[in-house]
């Protein structure tokens, strides 16, 4: 048993002596470098920046709205009107007054009122105007419808025409005046828009005599 276990241990001492070192698979042909090349710079992996959250811009305040008081009529500045302007210049004219003359009915004789009453034919009316020195006077002739016209005296213009009034004067039969719309005391004058040649138009309310009811 001695002798076979020398022997053995002779023969594993021969192999692992005799045996040269073998060289590596791979020898590497440079030499080993740094991970990163001094040449190159490393390269990093940079991740992009997180996108900031978008916010909408905030609405625009709205002005604060602040209720006008109204001004009441006393805080109203009024201011003068001319009265001599272009535009409100009425032209100075002749004048002429129009009218119509009626009877009364029987039934309302005395009666403030017109009801039933009939154009008088040959009633005589007078326009006087107030000078400031004397008083002037034109007269006409009512004809079948009752219906008069007057061209005022030659020196009376429209701008003198409030001083005019026209009243009754006679009638046919003897018919006395009556003061309806002012027949004995004065009617006074009255406007028209439409022209009557180079004149200014007026007119009177209606006139009124009393009728004779004992025939």
């Amino acid at each position: 048993m001695a002798p076979l276990l020398l022997l053995f241990l002779l023969i594993t001492s021969f192999t692992v002596f005799a045996s040269p070192p073998l060289p590596p698979t791979n020898p590497p042909s440079t030499p080993l470098l740094a991970t990163h090349s001094p040449l190159q710079p490393p390269r990093h992996h940079h991740h992009p920046p997180a996108s900031a959250p978008v916010h909408s811009p905030a609405p625009l305040a709205t002005p604060p709205t602040h209720y006008i008081h109204p001004l009441t009529p006393s805080k109203l500045v009024k201011t003068p009107t001319p009265t001599s302007t272009i535009e409100n210049y009425i032209p100075r004219t002749l004048i002429a007054v129009q009218g119509v003359v009626y009877v009364k009915a029987c039934e309302f004789a005395g009666n403030d009122t017109l009801w039933l009453a009939t154009p008088l034919l040959g009633a005589i009316v007078k326009l006087g105007c107030n000078n400031t020195k004397y008083t002037l006077v034109e007269t006409a002739n009512t004809d079948e419808h009752g219906y008069f016209l007057i061209e005022g005296p030659k020196f009376v213009t429209n701008y003198g025409a409030h001083k005019c009034n026209v009243v009754l004067v006679s009638a046919p039969n003897g018919l006395k005046p009556s003061n309806f719309s002012g027949g004995i005391t004065g009617a006074p004058l009255r406007p028209e828009k439409k022209p009557y040649g180079p004149f200014t138009l007026y007119s009177v309310a209606p006139l009124a005599f009393e009728p004779d009811c004992q025939r």
